[in-house]
């Protein structure tokens, strides 16, 4: 059996009056990450780290923010899209694992969404999908609450 690993990073600053949307999921904060789509920053880790697990590039390449197609979009359904190149490349999820390091805002009530969201985009179980959230204890960017930054690693196994 042929797999692939692979490790995607995504990091934004936070913004007053933009939607907050981390994994599909709606957070109910008056700030959000701010970007060129809805800026859900785990779903462009995870992105990334499926691209990168077979070399295909990064989501700049394949939704670049120049394109006024991706303003605004919904990350979600361009993880489903990413996800369709893989199974078209003979590949399928046998797990993700995501970190999302935020000071704010808390995130622990809205894992096990994040969880399902995600893996409904990734046509996986949720035991496949991880979810994780940790704060810098005040340091650097996050810690200073300014923005949030996503760490995803999948692996991938040829069908």
């Amino acid at each position: 059996m042929i797999m692939r690993i692979g490790h995607g990073y995504d990091a934004h600053r936070l913004k007053d009056g933009r939607r907050c949307v981390l994994c599909g999921v709606t957070i109910p904060v008056d700030y959000g990450p701010d970007g060129h789509s809805d800026a859900d920053v785990p779903a462009h880790a995870l992105m990334d780290a499926l691209l990168g697990a077979l070399a295909m590039g990064d989501i700049g390449k394949l939704f670049p923010d120049s394109s006024a197609d991706y303003k605004d979009a919904d990350s979600i359904r361009l993880l489903e899209t990413v996800y369709k190149r893989v199974l078209s490349a003979g590949y399928r999820l046998v797990n993700a694992d995501i970190t999302i390091i935020a000071q704010r805002p808390r995130l622990s009530p809205y894992i096990d969404k994040m969880r399902a969201r995600i893996s409904s985009a990734l046509e996986a179980e949720t035991d496949q999908i991880s979810v994780k959230a940790t704060t810098e204890e005040g340091m650097g960017f996050t810690g200073e609450g300014i923005g949030i930054a996503v760490h995803a690693v999948v692996l991938l196994e040829r069908y």
